[in-house]
């Protein structure tokens, strides 16, 4: 099998893209475990998203650079702030007061189990069947049991507190699989106005559960995490989505709880045991079997005919080879732009991922 991260063009750069928001992901989970300690959960939610939607303001650009979001978008995303903007971050926040992070940042590898899962059903997207199973079956699952077994040893608490972890993991993955939509929408609107939905959300919450306001510096320190951890990395998230679809963004994104692993331990975390390495080593198998997995047909796919919006070039390195449409002037080379446009029924063969142009069933 050949490596996702041995493919040239989009799908390349959508695993670098994906490698860069789990990192910056991953280390913001100590970090919010820190800094989080006396603020409670729902404002602890809204300042890390009122910092990703500072990064988001900053990063949006014009209609002809990028396709702006329609009201069509609006469910879209009121769902995806309910799920990753509000439940999963206050869930998450919840967990990190009761349980360690290093076992926090091992179980919210199972995010990718969610998304795969939800990427299959709602878009079809292809994954081989032993991959699939090692990841969903086997590894990960069994490694989130690990976990759980070993918070159990540690008392209730510490259960109760993985469980909301899990909670978390799984409304992030409904997020990632709803943000599949808009991926080739302008990713600073994506993430702008999902933040903008899940601050409003979470103060409102955050009035009503009487949680009082948080001491200046860790209120600071949480909209740094949020705009580097949260709104940057979402940001790259939903371009990864979009070079090569929401599976295995998801996958290469499950590298991000091993990034947090470490961070936690740099800050002095040490609450490792013989249970939480066998976690960490079921969940790394898991994970590699599904990034290592390649898709090519036999034979030539299909493409229906198809119009549709989003920043793509013509010519260069960056060409995925669809956009042969003219334009009047001529728009050749690496220059980015935004249009609706048409292709034409097509057939022909060559490795791909699940991107805007290969969302065929299998």
């Amino acid at each position: 099998m050949t490596s996702v991260f041995r493919l040239k063009g989009p799908a390349a750069r959508g695993a670098l893209l994906a490698l860069a928001s789990a990192a910056l992901f991953g280390l913001s989970t100590p970090f919010v475990q820190r800094f989080g300690v006396a603020i409670g959960p729902f404002s602890t939610a809204a300042l890390l998203y009122l910092g990703a939607a500072c990064v988001a303001f900053l990063t949006m650009k014009p209609a002809t650079q990028e396709a702006a979001l329609r009201k069509i978008d609006l469910p879209r995303l009121v769902g995806m702030a309910a799920t990753g903007a509000v439940l999963g971050p206050v869930a998450l926040a919840w967990g990190l007061q009761r349980t360690s992070g290093v076992s926090v940042s091992l179980m919210l590898t199972l995010e990718a189990v969610f998304t795969a899962v939800l990427a299959w059903i709602w878009y079809g997207e292809a994954m081989d069947k032993r991959v699939a199973l090692a990841m969903l079956l086997l590894l990960l699952l069994a490694g989130g049991a690990a976990l759980v077994v070993d918070q159990g040893l540690a008392g209730q608490g510490a259960t109760l507190g993985l469980l909301a972890v899990l909670l978390a993991t799984a409304a992030w993955g409904v997020d990632n699989a709803l943000s599949r939509g808009v991926a080739d929408r302008d990713p600073g609107q994506v993430v702008g106005v999902k933040s903008i939905l899940g601050v409003t959300a979470t103060l409102t919450l955050a009035a009503l559960a009487g949680d009082g306001l948080p001491p200046l510096g860790a209120a600071l320190a949480l909209l740094v995490v949020g705009a580097t951890g949260y709104g940057l990395s979402l940001r790259l998230y939903v371009l990864a989505q979009r070079a090569f679809g929401a599976s295995r963004t998801g996958s290469v994104y499950a590298f991000a709880p091993f990034v947090g692993l470490l961070g936690a331990f740099a800050l002095g975390e040490r609450s490792l045991s013989l249970m939480v390495l066998l976690a960490g080593a079921l969940m790394l198998c898991g994970v590699w079997l599904h990034v290592s997995e390649s898709h090519e047909h036999e034979h030539e796919h299909e493409h229906a005919a198809l119009a549709h919006e989003h920043a793509h070039v013509h010519g260069g390195a960056d060409d995925d080879g669809h956009h042969s449409h003219p334009h009047e002037p001529s728009t050749s080379g690496s220059h980015s732009h935004s249009h609706r446009h048409q292709h034409e029924p097509v057939q022909h063969s060559h490795p791909h991922v699940p991107d805007a142009h290969h969302l065929h069933r299998h």
